[in-house]
């Protein structure tokens, strides 16, 4: 794997000398400005408070980057949102189960948004009725804002902005146990969180970490699912900011000289393959830390509430400076995952028979660019 990373460094350099004279130029385009934008529009007011509330709650985090949240705006006040079911990941969460998590975070983000301008949005969960055993056209949850005059803004609102997922190598350094336990602190009531850097249990949950990537990156279903939605340079991620990106000037010449293509990271042996392989396995063993968060049961109801712990405990790491990572492929329930899910499930559940909901690694990285996004009116579905 050694020599296909040298490959991969090699040709990508040899394609920006090739660009001559103008490389250094070239390179300093290659970020995907306009699907970066939302970011930048999140703060700005569009002259009606649910589409301000909203334009933070687009920016959560979410399985793949598939964004699949759809939204009503219903009356003055009120706003329903549904899930777009083509942005589904049928072979790596099978039950929806993430994209659910996902949908949580959305509402937890919109419910800050509202508090920090003096609205608390009156939430109803599932109005219709909880979509089981997969997620359908009924919709997530109804929102109705009402101005409050004294309502608390929440403190973790302010790494809305700053908030990153970052996938890099993590540095030798140790994420005190201060920050550990704040972490996990920012949970919500329902959802038990913990993190811990003790030596043992990191090499443990390193392991089903390596296993589980293994698992998902060699069985070609699911290997597919994710090279389906991988979008590699600049034209090709502002194109469809959503889904998974390999943005910069390293990633575009590999792209140009056909080392990152679809092709090569679905052939075994070829340098897109190995590498998307060998890079994942480093970051994991990269982790200084890991945190976890599991229910005692698995409703719907219980994966919305893990998607609000979720982001706040990322917005929490934030603000300490710690670098988060999901590597949650242990927890996805098809059939060939089984093993590793028993043996995380074993390690990290909170008691008898409840659901790990999310795993990640945490540590110290440089803050990475914000994610792509899709503009907020795509997002918008007419009443």
């Amino acid at each position: 794997m050694r020599e296909t990373r040298r490959s991969l460094l090699k040709t990508g350099a040899a394609a920006i000398v090739i660009l001559g004279a103008g490389a250094a130029a070239w390179s300093l385009t290659r970020a995907p400005v306009k699907a970066r934008e939302p970011w930048l529009k999140a703060g700005t007011s569009f002259g009606d408070i649910r589409l301000d509330c909203l334009a933070y709650a687009i920016l959560a985090p979410n399985p793949h980057n598939m964004q699949p949240w759809r939204v009503r705006l219903d009356g003055e006040d009120a706003l329903t949102l549904y899930c777009d079911l083509t942005r589904l990941l049928p072979e790596t969460d099978p039950p929806n189960r993430q994209i659910t998590i996902g949908l949580g975070c959305f509402l937890e983000l919109l419910r800050q948004a509202g508090a920090e301008r003096g609205f608390a949005l009156e939430e109803t969960p599932f109005p219709e009725g909880e979509p089981q055993p997969l997620l359908d056209g009924r919709p997530i949850a109804r929102v109705v804002f009402r101005h409050e005059a004294n309502i608390a803004a929440d403190p973790l609102f302010k790494a809305a902005l700053t908030r990153r997922t970052s996938r890099a190598p993590f540095e030798s350094r140790a994420v005190y146990q201060g920050a550990l336990a704040d972490i996990a602190r920012a949970s919500v009531p329902g959802v038990i969180a913990r993190a811990s850097a003790d030596a043992d249990k990191v090499a443990a949950l390193k392991a089903i970490a390596h296993d589980a990537w293994e698992i998902e990156w060699t069985l070609d279903r699911t290997r597919r699912e994710s090279i389906n939605v991988t979008r590699v340079g600049k034209a090709a991620i502002d194109a469809r900011p959503w889904g998974l990106s390999l943005s910069g000037p390293l990633m575009e010449a590999a792209g140009l000289a056909g080392v990152l293509s679809p092709e090569s990271m679905d052939a075994p042996g070829k340098s897109g393959y190995e590498q998307s392989l060998a890079f994942y396995l480093k970051a994991i063993d990269t982790a200084q830390a890991f945190l976890w968060a599991s229910t005692a049961t698995n409703a719907r109801l219980d994966q919305l509430a893990a998607g609000r712990a979720w982001v706040r405990m990322h917005q929490q790491a934030s603000l300490l400076g710690v670098a988060v990572h999901p590597v949650s492929q242990a927890l996805q329930e098809f059939p060939e995952m089984a093993p590793a899910y028993d043996r995380a499930h074993e390690l990290l559940a909170h008691q008898e028979g409840a659901t790990v909901q999310m795993l990640a690694r945490l540590g110290y990285a440089p803050s990475p660019p914000p994610s792509p996004r899709e503009p907020l009116e795509a997002k918008l579905v007419a009443a």
